[in-house]
C-alpha cells in the first residue's frame, strides 16, 4: 500500500485537509445562498445563512490552521472525528435554523439539539487544544531535538 494507508491509529486525511476542503464547500454554499437571498429579495433565512458562514467557513478553518500548524494532532483520531462532527452538525443546525426563520416550529428542536453538539465539539476543540495537544506537541518536540 501506498502512504496514504491508515496505520498506527493515523487517519489517511489529516484533520486540516478535512476542515480545509469543508470550508470551502460551505463557504461557496454560504454565498449561493447569498445571492439568491439578494435575488429573490427575501432575507428571512439570514441568521442560518449566517451560521453557515461562521460555523461553515471561519470556524472550521481556523480548525484547519489550527491543525496544520500542530503536524501531530493533525494526523490524530479524535482531531479527524471532531472536524467531521462540527461538518455534519453545522449541516444538521444551519438546516434547523433556516427552518425556524422559514415560519416552521420543527425547526426549534433541531436547532436546539444542534447548538448543544456544536458546543459539546467545541468543547473537545478545547480539550483537544488544551489538553492533549500540549502533550502531544511537547512530546513530538523532544524526539524531533533527541
Amino acid at each position: 500500500m501506498d502512504g496514504q494507508q491508515m496505520s498506527g491509529g493515523k487517519f489517511p486525511m489529516k484533520a486540516s485537509v478535512l476542515s480545509f476542503r469543508a470550508a470551502v464547500v460551505m463557504v461557496v454554499a454560504g454565498m449561493i445562498w447569498g445571492i439568491v437571498m439578494a435575488i429573490t429579495e427575501d432575507h428571512s433565512t439570514f441568521p442560518a445563512h449566517a451560521h453557515l458562514n461562521l460555523l461553515g467557513w471561519v470556524s472550521l478553518f481556523l480548525f484547519g490552521i489550527y491543525y496544520h500548524l500542530h503536524p501531530p494532532i493533525d494526523r490524530d483520531r479524535l482531531a479527524f472525528l471532531q472536524a467531521w462532527i462540527w461538518i455534519a452538525v453545522t449541516a444538521f443546525l444551519t438546516v434547523g435554523v433556516g427552518l425556524v426563520y422559514s415560519g416552521y416550529t420543527i425547526g426549534k428542536p433541531i436547532a436546539a439539539l444542534g447548538s448543544l453538539v456544536i458546543l459539546g465539539d467545541m468543547l473537545l476543540f478545547a480539550w483537544i487544544v488544551l489538553s492533549a495537544g500540549t502533550k502531544r506537541i511537547a512530546g513530538s518536540a523532544i524526539n524531533r531535538c533527541g
